[in-house]
C-alpha cells in the first residue's frame, strides 16, 4: 500500500518512508492552508469553551440535567437539516464569501451572547436560540471549508493536511472544555463568550486572505456547478448531491463503513454506567473514559506521517474500522481500568485513520462542483451516526448488559464492514494514484 519515490515537495524517498509523525508539507508548501488551519484550531478551541459555558451558565439557570440535555438537541437538530443544504451552496457559490461570512456570523452570536451576560440577560431560551443559530452557520461553514482544502494543495499532500485536519476539532474537544471551566471558574460566562467571539479573528483573517473559490464545473456540464466556472450560478440542489452519491459506489462505501463503526460500535452512552459497574468508580473515572477515545483520536493525527505513503485508500479504511470495533470488543472484556482506557485510546486512533482516508477519498474522487454536498453528507453522518449508535446501544444495555452490548457490538461491526469489504471489492481495491469514485 505504500508508494516509492519523494513527496512532490523536495523530500526524497528515504526521508518520505521514514516519517513518523505527522507530515508538516502541507504547512509549508500553502501558506493559506497554514492561515486556514491555524484559524480554525483558535475558533475550535474558542467554541469548546463556549460549549462547556452554556452548559454550565444553563444548569445554573434551571438547576434541571434535562435542560441541559436540551443544548445537545438545539446543537444537532441544525446542524443536520442544515447541513445538506449547506453542501448544496458551498458548490454554487464563491466558498470563501461563503466560509467568511458563515464564520462572521458565528463571531457575531458569541459577541450576542457575551453581551447578553453583561446585560444581565438570564433567559435559557435566549441561549438555546442563539447556539441552534450558530449549528447553522457551523453547517454552511463545514462544507465550505472542507472543499477549499483540495483547492489549496496538491493531491497527495491531502492525506496529511486531513491527518493535520483531524487535530483541530480533537484538540478542540480536549482543551476547549478544560479552558472554559477555568475561564468560567475565574471571571464568569461573559468572559468565556468575548473570548470565543475574539478567537474567531485568526479564522476570519484566514479566509480573507484567500483567493475566490467558484466551484469549478466539469467538461460535461455535470449539474450543480457554475456556469462557464466562474459566472452565474445555479440554484443549490441537495438532491443532485444525492443522486451523485447513489451513483459512486466508492463514495457511499465511505458512509457505509463508517456507519459500521459509529452505529454498531459506540459505546459512549454507557460509560457512566460502566464506570461504576466494571471499574467501581465515579464520575471521575467516566471522564477518562470519554477522554480516552478523544486522546487516542489526537495521537492518530500527531502519528500519521506513514498515511501520505498508503494508496490503497479504500483497504485503510475498511482495516481502520475493522480496528475500531475489535478495540471496542477488547474494552468490553477487560475489567481493568488502564486496559480498558487503552483500547480506547485505540478505537480513538483507528477513527483518524478512518476518517483521514474517507476524507481525502471523498476530496480526490468527486469533481469539484460535488465536493461540498459530499462534505454536507460527511456532516450528517458525523454529527447523526453517534447519536443514533448512543440510541442503540442504549437500548440494547437496558434489555440485556452493557457487557453483551459493548462486546456484540464491536464484533458486529467488524463482521459488517468485513461483508462490505468482501461484497464491495472494487472499495478494497481503490487507489489513489486512479480515484474512481
Amino acid at each position: 500500500m505504500a508508494d516509492g519515490p519523494g513527496d512532490g515537495a523536495g523530500n526524497g524517498p528515504g526521508r518520505t518512508r521514514g516519517r513518523i509523525f505527522a507530515d508538516l508539507t502541507p504547512f509549508r508548501i500553502s501558506a493559506d492552508y497554514r492561515r486556514l488551519w491555524f484559524g480554525n484550531m483558535v475558533s475550535w478551541v474558542g467554541s469548546g469553551m463556549t460549549a462547556l459555558a452554556i452548559s454550565l451558565q444553563v444548569y445554573d439557570l434551571t438547576g434541571s440535567s434535562f435542560y441541559v440535555g436540551l443544548v445537545g438537541i438545539f446543537t444537532l437538530v441544525p446542524l443536520v437539516v442544515f447541513g445538506l443544504y449547506g453542501g448544496a451552496v458551498a458548490d454554487t457559490v464563491d466558498r470563501r464569501k461563503l466560509g467568511l461570512y458563515s464564520a462572521l456570523g458565528s463571531a457575531a452570536l458569541s459577541a450576542a451572547l457575551s453581551a447578553g451576560t453583561f446585560a444581565g440577560v438570564a433567559n435559557v431560551w435566549f441561549l438555546y436560540a442563539v447556539i441552534a443559530l450558530q449549528s447553522i452557520c457551523q453547517a454552511l461553514n463545514g462544507p465550505a471549508r472542507s472543499a477549499m482544502i483540495p483547492k489549496l494543495l496538491p493531491p497527495e499532500h491531502l492525506p496529511a493536511a486531513n491527518a493535520l485536519n483531524s487535530m483541530i476539532m480533537t484538540t478542540g474537544t480536549l482543551v476547549g472544555p478544560m479552558l472554559g471551566g477555568l475561564v468560567v471558574g475565574f471571571a464568569g460566562y461573559k468572559t468565556a463568550y468575548l473570548i470565543d467571539a475574539i478567537t474567531f479573528a485568526a479564522s476570519l483573517y484566514a479566509m480573507w486572505r484567500l483567493p475566490a473559490m467558484l466551484p469549478e464545473r466539469t467538461a460535461g456540464g455535470a449539474p450543480g456547478g457554475v456556469a462557464g466556472g466562474a459566472g452565474g450560478t445555479k440554484r443549490p440542489s441537495v438532491m443532485e448531491g444525492l443522486r451523485f452519491l447513489a451513483t459512486r459506489p466508492n463514495l457511499r462505501m465511505t458512509f457505509f463503513s463508517d456507519f459500521c463503526a459509529m452505529i454498531l460500535a459506540h459505546p459512549r452512552a454507557l460509560f457512566p454506567a460502566v464506570a461504576v459497574l466494571w471499574y467501581g468508580g465515579d464520575a471521575r473515572t467516566t471522564g477518562l473514559l470519554v477522554a480516552a477515545p478523544a486522546i487516542g483520536a489526537l495521537l492518530g493525527g500527531v502519528f500519521s506521517g506513514w498515511q501520505s505513503r498508503v494508496h490503497r485508500h479504500g483497504l485503510a479504511v475498511l482495516i481502520s474500522v475493522g480496528g475500531w470495533g475489535a478495540a471496542i470488543a477488547a474494552f468490553g472484556l477487560t475489567r481493568q481500568l488502564w486496559l480498558g482506557l487503552f483500547m480506547l485510546a485505540v478505537a480513538g486512533f483507528s477513527d483518524t485513520v478512518s476518517m483521514v482516508f474517507r476524507n481525502t477519498m471523498m476530496q480526490v474522487a468527486a469533481p469539484d462542483e460535488m465536493r461540498g454536498r459530499l462534505q454536507g453528507v460527511f456532516i450528517v453522518v458525523v454529527a447523526g451516526g453517534p447519536r443514533l449508535g448512543d440510541f442503540l446501544a442504549g437500548t440494547v444495555a437496558d434489555l440485556t448488559s452493557p457487557a453483551v452490548m459493548v462486546v456484540g457490538g464491536g464484533v458486529a461491526c467488524v463482521l459488517a464492514v468485513t461483508v462490505l469489504g468482501l461484497t464491495r471489492r472494487s472499495f478494497a481495491r481503490y487507489d489513489a494514484r486512479n480515484p474512481v469514485p
